[in-house]
């Protein structure tokens, strides 16, 4: 029988306002969040990953991936922010590449969705942030770095939404680490528990608040 995996997908804003030092911390973050997670015999057993990035467009850097066959995708920041694009593709993938349950296998655990947004979005997307939010086909957590990030936006995509005031290095190599944690702890739970997960969420740290 094989594992249940518990698929992760990343959707991270690269769009022109995250060029210099954001985007080189979020390429930095990745490693880090990699390198967490790769020491943890859990992790390594269940995590799957996936990376998608939006600007002007929005693309699958990334398709669902264990972690040890994971390579670390070229990022880069320019264009506007596609977020309607992003949550579209998001749809898709979570469609093709995540296993349902069958009448002889459970299928995966539902998967843990981090999207990072330092902007508005410039596209349409409220239909679909309304469609992921109603289906609840994923456990989706959201950050907005930065003032220019709409916390209410965010709040029509998932209940669960973080924010920093500050687009800083520090803030967002905070939230990789929060990320990480949050990944290990729902893996941890997911393994000794029989019912359907829960998300086992840490104490964000100090840069970061969770929006009421």
């Amino acid at each position: 029988m094989s594992v249940r995996r518990l698929p992760v997908y990343l959707l991270l804003d690269c769009s022109s306002s995250m060029t210099g030092q954001p985007i080189e911390q979020v390429r930095q973050g990745l490693r880090a969040l990699l390198d967490d997670l790769s020491t943890e015999p859990m992790a390594i057993e269940t995590v799957y990953l996936s990376v998608i990035t939006f600007h002007s467009t929005a693309q699958q850097l990334i398709p669902l991936t264990e972690l040890m066959q994971f390579k670390e995708p070229h990022i880069q920041a320019h264009g506007a922010t596609a977020l309607g694009a992003a949550l579209r593709l998001l749809q898709d993938c979570l469609e093709t590449e995540v296993r349902k349950n069958t009448e002889t296998q459970k299928g995966d655990w539902k998967p843990l969705v981090f999207l990072m947004t330092d902007g508005m979005p410039t596209d349409a997307w409220e239909t679909v942030a309304d469609d992921i939010k109603t289906q609840q086909i994923a456990h989706l957590i959201a950050f907005a770095a930065g003032t220019g990030a709409d916390v209410d936006n965010l709040k029509r995509i998932t209940d669960i939404v973080l924010k920093s005031d500050e687009l800083s290095p520090g803030a967002l190599k905070a939230f990789f680490q929060w990320m990480s944690q949050s990944i290990l702890r729902t893996g941890k739970s997911v393994q000794v528990m029989a019912q359907e997960m829960q998300v086992d969420l840490p104490p964000p740290p100090a840069q970061i608040q969770i929006v009421p």
